[in-house]
């Protein structure tokens, strides 16, 4: 009988303190902020109180249920929903998070009949779009859209915003920041509006950052995969004293077998839909863990030991066991990448485990 259930997640808490409190103080330098993006870990209260105490009061989710999680828990801080409002769920937004981002007049009104409603308001960071085409307003528009929504009761602007790389990979570079600051100080001068936040984008700033003398009006990044995987988002790039392996999936071999490397008989499509090719190399050492689809992004795993992933269905994933003498009841154990964490975490197929020693912690990038 395994000690621990499988598929898991292994979650070190001590390292993702570490990643947090290093890129504190890593952006504190030039006086940049942080919020912690909670979707990536599902709002996991766990790791939201781990953020706290390192130093990050904003915690910002695109999913309002991960948001009622984490008050529901406890958790004070300042909660941002992280992404434009559906007209559907003003009121759950209302609620739940203390400022929302925001990109359609529509919507802002409909906020504000809600927060007055309530005896409320509603803080909002306007985005702005700034070349990757996912949200925003567009800088022509700009003028227009805050002084409407300067109109409306229940509703307090208090920043702008622009995202990077989440969408088209566009880069954040001087250029585009010095654009940022820029309209945060027209604003902040034609509208006489204090901006207490001028949010320049994600982890994937962190060589803008490294490279610029002046962060001008910049003053808070939202950073998600530099805290939990320790790297920057442009090129994957591991940052200097993080850690890269503070999550880690554990998988069981259910079955292990020697067979043919090709698939034999008519061939159609796979279960997605997919006809996958194959090429012949003879008999194989072949396990399969019990984890697919289902709850991962099987093409984001990185087996530690020397095998090859092959393929998945649902819930099995397919390997080339090579000289590993991978036994039934063995356990597999897989680094990941973004894609890989975000569907692990949002399993409920998924156990959690969660680690808080720091003993077993293995050494960081280095400078």
């Amino acid at each position: 009988m395994k000690s621990s259930a499988t598929p898991r997640i292994e979650i070190n808490l001590a390292k993702i303190a570490h990643n947090a409190s290093t890129l504190v103080g890593i952006y504190g330098a030039k006086n940049i902020g942080l919020m912690g993006v909670t979707k990536t870990v599902c709002g996991a209260p766990e790791i939201a109180r781990v953020l706290l105490e390192q130093g990050i009061p904003m915690l910002a989710d695109s999913k309002l249920a991960n948001l009622k999680r984490m008050r529901e828990a406890g958790i004070k801080a300042n909660f941002v929903y992280l992404r434009s409002p559906a007209l559907s769920e003003i009121d759950l937004v209302i609620k739940y998070a203390d400022i929302s981002i925001n990109t359609e007049l529509a919507v802002v009104t409909k906020l504000s009949e809600a927060a007055v409603a309530n005896n409320m308001v509603q803080n909002i960071i306007v985005m702005v779009e700034m070349g990757d085409l996912r949200e925003g307003v567009m800088p022509d528009d700009l003028d227009c859209f805050i002084k409407e929504t300067l109109t409306l009761k229940g509703i307090e602007i208090v920043g702008i915003g622009v995202n990077f790389a989440c969408f088209g990979g566009v880069k954040p570079d001087n250029q585009k920041m010095d654009y940022l600051s820029l309209l945060a100080s027209m604003i902040e001068t034609k509208f006489t509006l204090p901006l207490s936040i001028v949010s320049g984008g994600n982890s994937a700033n962190y060589e803008w950052f490294m490279g610029a003398e002046n962060v001008g009006k910049v003053n808070n990044l939202r950073l998600g995969e530099s805290i939990y995987l320790g790297r920057e988002t442009l090129n994957r790039k591991a940052i200097p004293e993080l850690y890269t392996d503070a999550f880690t999936l554990v998988a069981e071999v259910i079955e292990s077998k020697v067979k043919p490397s090709m698939p034999y008989g008519e061939r159609g499509q796979n279960a997605f839909g997919e006809v996958p090719e194959f090429q012949d190399r003879g008999l194989m050492n072949r396990v399969i863990v019990g984890v697919g689809n289902q709850d991962v992004l099987v093409a984001g795993l990185i087996p530690l030991l020397d095998i090859e992933i092959l393929g998945s269905s649902s819930d099995h994933t397919v390997m080339n066991a090579k000289d590993s003498n991978l036994k039934v009841g063995d356990e597999v154990t897989f680094n990941l990448n973004y894609g890989a964490l975000l569907t692990l975490m949002t399993s409920p197929f998924v156990h959690k485990k969660y680690n808080y020693a720091i003993n077993d912690m293995l050494t960081p990038e280095p400078f």
